[in-house]
């Protein structure tokens, strides 16, 4: 890889293409972007350090490997006007539902295809960014873009049929923990913590939560374990999460997305 191009350049494209620079895996110079709307193009370009083009012709013609990075309701209209630009250049999909098969009868067998699921904490460094293990990348290129999206947050690469949960799971996982951010940060206010300071505890509590789950490997039971002192105050919270169907509400609210036509 030795261009990067974006078709479309909204605030997961932001994030990426910030990320990638910001980090110094690429340079501004080797990062082009294409969007209809130019003027706020330019400016995301000179916010950024990429180089605007002012069609999809321009950035075709500069880039190698292309971040399909639009609606997901505009690509087939992309895909049919550029199909024969497309012809050698590796795609990296970004958009939901877009993966390997749904791309295959669209573009020409020379197009090599990868579909990505980033998750909204990539925008920070710290997301889950999950990698179709069925690709027509070539393995080194496919190890290479790994690694560039690694600076992103974590890289999984995630059998065809397990993306859909996968993704749910990553995906939608930080607006059920905003939930939790929110309803916590409540309580405090309730006992008097100022609303702010109350988010960015119960933000950090959660961060190191996870991280310590992630370096130790214990098993989450068991953590939860080590904060529950016996008659102490802990286990007692734990105890009305427990009757109040804590569990069962993260299940079902999987289900209902898992489960939808």
């Amino acid at each position: 890889m030795k261009k990067l191009g974006f078709i479309g350049m909204g605030n997961m494209a932001k994030a990426i293409a910030a990320g990638f620079i910001r980090a110094e895996k690429l340079k501004g110079d080797e990062v082009y972007a294409y969007a209809p709307h130019q003027d706020k193009l330019r400016k995301n370009a000179e916010n950024i350090g990429f180089i605007p083009c002012a069609s999809l012709q321009e950035l075709l013609a500069a880039a190698d490997t292309i971040v399909m990075a639009c609606k997901p309701y505009q690509i087939e209209g992309v895909l049919a006007e550029c199909k024969e630009a497309l012809k050698g250049k590796a795609l990296l999909s970004i958009a939901a539902g877009w993966d390997y098969a749904r791309y295959a009868p669209l573009v020409d067998e020379s197009t090599r295809v990868q579909f990505i699921m980033p998750n909204t904490p990539s925008m920070v460094g710290e997301g889950v960014l999950l990698f179709e293990e069925t690709s027509s990348l070539n393995p080194d290129e496919k190890e290479e873009i790994k690694a560039l999206f690694s600076t992103l947050g974590l890289v999984e690469e995630i059998p065809t049929h397990l993306m859909s949960i996968a993704g749910t799971l990553t995906g939608c996982g930080p607006a059920f923990l905003d939930l939790v951010i929110e309803a916590l940060g409540d309580a405090g206010v309730k006992y008097g913590v100022p609303r702010a300071q109350a988010y960015a505890l119960v933000s950090k509590m959660i961060l190191g939560s996870g991280k310590l789950q992630l370096e130790t490997g214990e098993h989450p039971g068991v953590l939860k374990d080590n904060v529950c002192s016996p008659a102490g105050t802990t286990i007692r919270g734990v105890n009305a999460l427990e009757r109040a169907g804590l569990r069962a509400a993260f299940l079902d609210a999987i289900d209902a997305i898992m489960q939808m036509d």
